[in-house]
């Protein structure tokens, strides 16, 4: 017997009602962004390596899907590299491409390809699939969406706290309780600084955004495996491990910071995000994390992480303020901020907690049974109508027992079915019945239009 086809570890393949209920997440996330005048743009699924290689740290090079050259990959390469265990260069060799890592740096690509097209401040959002060639789990995936939203050509902090707010309203759309955790990168560089271990600043920040995943111990190993002595570790201790008010946790890093410039500054930028955040009556909650480190190298200021609050699952969204991610292009200055809504993981805790509106998974209302050639003539003009109003409908293709129709409208989960028989031909009529409570009764078109709209 020929084996069943299987899909790679880390994908999925998604049913007519599981795409209901993304296409759900995507429309909304879609309609907040553009309330907020963002327009959409699409990049290739594949970018050159070139463009992605070095853009999100070691760790991040490592997660890179990398596509085989076309053709004859093999000819004038070097095999010598294989047997002498440097994999990466003979990678570099054969592969010129490969599947983007994120939207970001396309992005930042995109705009220096296309400045001379775009309006700045340019306000884009994306809904793309994208790839990482990770230990696929519970809540992380080898392709997963990405929604994104950027603005670049602008250093207002105000952009911060729009982003802020376009999660605020995606969440409490969704009805998905979240706390969006904030940080800031150039605190993280004040507290490298006082410690001593400034040049360390990337090593310190990968370290200590794992937390929540491997534990305090785990963390401070890791960072005496990068070189960090005692002293310093322990110096770190309480900053990692700060508690109390976001007020408080300011105050504090505004004395452990006093001699460091970088601090002083990425506290002032936080402390404005959190002020104007505070006239807006966000739904969610808003809370300094220390420990929140977002690992990519290219982000410069705010950095923020949303977690659902009813859920167990990683972050659900996260993004921050990058001032040189253009520059690696050859467009130094341009400073951007954005965001970016984990779509599967969104779905994942929307599916946990049912929180999905039974319209979402509705996908056809009507039913109209098939009796035969003259009763499918005369429904023909009324489904017509009823699409044309609005109303999702089917007609059974073939004029089967009455049984096998009515189980196919139960299994689909249709709530209407219409029937017009003799009688309702005569009449001028149709008869509508409710699936769920079986209730059924004679209508005229006008009257079933406005019942199955009520």
């Amino acid at each position: 017997m020929a084996q069943k086809p299987s899909i790679p570890k880390g994908t999925r393949d998604f049913g007519p009602q599981e795409m209901a209920r993304r296409n759900y997440i995507f429309d909304t996330i879609r309609d907040v962004y553009s309330l907020y005048g963002f327009q959409q743009i699409e990049t290739p699924a594949m970018e050159n390596l070139s463009t992605l290689m070095g853009k999100y740290g070691e760790e991040g090079d490592k997660l890179l899907f990398k596509i085989l050259n076309s053709g004859d990959f093999l000819r004038g390469i070097d095999l010598s590299s294989l047997a002498e265990g440097a994999t990466g260069h003979l990678a570099a060799q054969l592969c010129e491409k490969g599947l983007r890592y994120d939207l970001t740096v396309p992005f930042a690509r995109y705009v220096v390809q296309h400045r001379e097209e775009l309006t700045l401040p340019f306000r884009r959002y994306q809904i793309q699939p994208v790839w990482r060639a990770d230990r696929p789990q519970k809540g992380r995936y080898r392709e997963f969406y990405q929604c994104d939203a950027d603005v670049v050509g602008s250093d207002s902090l105000l952009n911060e706290v729009e982003l802020m707010q376009i999660v605020d309203e995606v969440f409490r759309r969704l009805g998905i309780r979240v706390c969006i955790k904030i940080n800031n990168r150039k605190i993280l560089s004040g507290i490298a600084e006082i410690i001593g271990q400034a040049e360390r600043i990337v090593d310190i920040t990968v370290a200590i955004d794992k937390l929540d995943k491997i534990g305090l111990d785990a963390v401070n190993e890791e960072l005496r495996q990068a070189g960090l002595d005692d002293k310093a570790i322990e110096a770190l201790q309480p900053i990692i491990r700060l508690e109390g008010t976001n007020d408080e946790k300011l105050a504090t890093m505004r004395r452990v910071l006093a001699a460091s410039e970088t601090g002083q500054k990425g506290i002032q930028e936080v402390e404005y995000v959190f002020r104007t955040l505070a006239a807006t009556q966000l739904d969610a909650q808003l809370e300094l994390d220390l420990t929140l480190a977002r690992g990519l190298n290219y982000y410069t200021g705010c950095i923020f992480e949303v977690k659902a609050l009813d859920v167990q699952i990683g972050s659900i969204t996260g993004g921050g303020r990058y001032d040189n991610l253009t520059g690696i292009f050859g467009m130094p200055g341009l400073s951007g901020v954005g965001i970016s809504f984990g779509a599967d993981r969104i779905y994942d805790v929307l599916n946990q907690l049912e929180l999905y509106p039974e319209a979402v998974t509705t996908a056809t209302q009507m039913l109209f049974i098939n009796f035969g050639p003259a009763e499918l003539a005369y429904c023909l003009p009324f489904v017509a109508r009823a699409r044309r109003d609005g109303i999702r409908c089917e007609i059974y293709p073939d004029a089967a027992k009455m049984k096998k129709q009515m189980q196919y409208a139960n299994q689909k989960q249709i709530p209407y079915v219409v029937l017009a028989g003799e009688s309702e031909m005569a009449a001028k009529s149709f008869t509508l019945k409710n699936m769920q409570t079986g209730e059924q009764a004679m209508l005229t078109p006008d009257e079933l239009i406005a019942r199955v709209q009520a």
